[in-house]
């Protein structure tokens, strides 16, 4: 068995990394199943939990809703990918304008991306004037956006959330 300060090191071993991959693929199990399926005692997959949560390996635990079955019973019914190109590409306009998104709460994902624009968004609203809202509000008062160009999903064929991770 490794001990604790062998693990303080910031590296992954082998189960720390399956116990990552059981963690992502369903973090509603408790830590006693998380044991069993790990084959560990109960308070090292803790100690283990904790330390990997701690060092920022794990960033949080969050329930993924269906969109599908919000989206009938609350309406909302836009998800757009939006390309977003700035005049000024300086780190503080880069920043300002990233600063403003990440605060929206239809803005789902923020991505700065090379080469291309600038920025790409996942943006969820209710409707199209919600949508329209949102575009005054995030893009079309902001004099350093230079373009913008949305892409209106009519399916989505896949949504993950599970980072590929090595075998151990």
């Amino acid at each position: 068995m490794t001990n604790h300060s062998e693990l303080s090191t910031g590296a992954l071993d082998a189960t720390d990394l399956k116990l990552l991959a059981l963690l992502q693929a369903d973090a509603s199990l408790n830590n006693v199943a998380l044991a069993e399926k790990m084959r560990i005692s109960a308070p090292t997959c803790l100690r283990r939990t904790k330390r990997l949560q701690e060092e920022g390996w794990i960033e949080k635990q969050v329930a993924i809703l269906s969109a599908d079955k919000l989206g009938r019973h609350m309406g909302h019914g836009i998800t757009a990918l939006v390309e977003v190109s700035l005049d000024k590409q300086g780190e503080e306009w880069l920043q300002a304008f990233e600063t403003r998104a990440v605060h929206d709460q239809a803005v789902q994902q923020c991505w700065r991306v090379s080469p291309g624009p600038d920025f790409i968004l996942v943006v969820q609203t209710a409707d199209m004037p919600a949508y329209l809202a949102l575009t005054q509000k995030l893009l079309t008062q902001d004099a350093n956006v230079r373009n913008v160009k949305a892409f209106f999903s009519v399916k989505r064929a896949k949504f993950g959330t599970e980072l590929p991770l090595p075998s151990p």
